[in-house]
């Protein structure tokens, strides 16, 4: 189910206040936005309705400062249904369209709380680490509404060792893979190995815990670093090594309800910190979409090979997954293969693909939450965007933090661009690098060279000491 069809029929939609009617008159107490249930012992017929829907008028809390939370809560934000949108912590880009809340998002008790004085209607959890934590778990248990999965579906992205399993079990097309909790053997593993091979933390490393090692003494540093080292503190001490797989990457993002799920559009992300794919790995340094390198074939093996294998695997498990699924591929000569799977929205993809979301994101989530995205579709705009990451020198590694930002306002008179922040703070009237990625820039065109064109004018338009941003973003793609 793609663009242009009708996602929800009256009685079907649930932030409809006559969204299971009969339901209600058995007296709720406590709806799910803070509402007193209304009895109603009639019935309507379904007729249809737009995504859009002013049923409500709801509070939401997005956790997380970088530039995927700025998007969202942007995003959110042009929801006819959303009456305050709060960010914690946020940055100076968040402080100017939501209210930004001093509390960071590893804090999750103190988030609870602040969604609980302040009847926040749903909250939208961006980075990974709250979600491996179980942030939706605590404000379960406090009777908050929240987007994302569970602790325990979380593993899927917080234990790689997990996901690899989970394949293997399901029979998900991947690369192979030995694991390893002792350095000695993994490093002897190494005298039998067919270089390049790639060496993965099993934990969250904030996107770095993977290293492409294309020779023995790589391979043997990496592991040290990683195990006996503690580079990545406990993410490091159990590793993959795993075959290196040929191809082109591709980014997938779907809203997963339990059993059923909904397909974004496509992107491409760019992993290196220098052009020509060269540097080490970094969170992201800019993506384009739709993805050059995906068609519907491609999605339709997607789907019957690991997309409903993988739900089936954890429901086997004994988990049912609800919030967003982020796989990520990678194109060979026999076929897509995963490489990772991830549990929160993209970043920098989600800067990417909101831009092109024509429909409204914040029934979407809810429905996610309710297990009705059978009932659902997505509309998108047709032109393609590109997004260029602007970083503090020296990342992924030191940098410098507390330069002056100028020429944002300049950058946002290109058509069709939008700036999302990341990594920045207001000290003094003036807007300053607060961290490693800075800026996002994300421009529509009728074709990606279009858009490439705009998105590096607005670019060409921001300055700070030391910026840093790579040159070839979507270079000599074609759409």
């Amino acid at each position: 189910m793609r663009s242009g069809e009708v996602c929800i029929t009256l009685l079907e939609c649930a932030r409809n206040p006559f969204h299971k009617a009969k339901e209600y008159a058995e007296a709720i107490p406590n709806g799910k936005h803070g509402h007193l249930p209304v009895a109603i012992s009639y019935s309507l017929q379904p007729s249809p309705l737009s995504l859009q829907s002013n049923a409500f008028a709801m509070k939401i809390l997005v956790i997380g400062s970088g530039g995927r939370e700025h998007a969202l809560a942007w995003k959110l934000r042009r929801s006819s249904d959303a009456e305050r949108v709060f960010c914690a912590p946020g940055n100076a880009g968040t402080d100017e369209i939501a209210e930004n809340v001093a509390i960071p998002a590893s804090d999750l008790e103190a988030l609870a709380g602040f969604a609980k004085e302040n009847r926040i209607d749903l909250t939208v959890v961006g980075p990974d680490d709250p979600l491996a934590a179980g942030i939706v778990d605590l404000f379960a248990a406090e009777k908050l509404r929240a987007f994302g999965p569970t602790k325990s579906a979380a593993r899927i992205e917080a234990s790689k060792i997990f996901a690899k399993e989970l394949m293997r079990a399901q029979k998900i097309p991947t690369a192979e893979a030995r694991t390893f909790s002792d350095s000695s053997e993994a490093l002897h593993h190494c005298e039998r190995l067919k270089f390049p091979v790639v060496i993965k933390a099993d934990g969250l490393a904030l996107g770095k815990g993977v290293i492409v090692a294309p020779d023995a003494a790589t391979a043997r540093s990496a592991i040290d670093e990683m195990m006996n080292q503690g580079r990545f503190g406990d993410a490091g001490r159990r590793i993959l090594i795993e075959d290196f797989l040929r191809g082109t990457e591709c980014s997938l993002h779907a809203l997963v309800g339990g059993s059923s799920y909904r397909l974004l559009e496509s992107a491409r992300d760019h992993k290196r910190a220098l052009d020509g794919d060269q540097g080490p790995n970094t969170g992201g340094m800019g993506a384009f979409s739709p993805a050059n390198n995906w068609n519907n074939k491609l999605e339709s093996k997607f789907e019957t090979e690991i997309m409903q294998p993988l739900l089936r695997g954890l429901l086997q498990e004994g988990i049912t997954f609800r919030g967003l699924l982020y796989p990520g591929l990678i194109i060979t000569t026999d076929g897509a293969r995963v490489l990772e799977f991830n549990c929160r929205f993209g970043d920098p993809e989600t800067q990417t693909l909101l831009p092109r979301m024509k429909s409204d994101l914040l029934p979407l989530l809810e429905a996610t939450i309710d297990g009705n995205l059978s009932k659902c579709a997505l509309e998108w705009d047709t032109r393609a965007a590109v997004t260029v990451v602007l970083a503090s020198g020296g990342y992924p590694g030191k940098y410098e933090t507390g330069k002056t930002i100028s020429g944002l306002d300049d950058a946002a008179k290109v058509e069709d661009v939008q700036i999302f922040h990341a990594g920045t703070k207001r000290a003094d009237s003036e807007v300053k690098t607060a961290g490693g990625r800075v800026l996002t820039v994300t421009a529509l065109g009728s074709t990606l060279e279009a858009a490439r064109a705009r998105a590096y004018e607005a670019v060409s338009r921001i300055h700070f000491e030391n910026c840093h941003y790579r040159r070839d973003i979507a270079l000599g793609v074609t759409n």
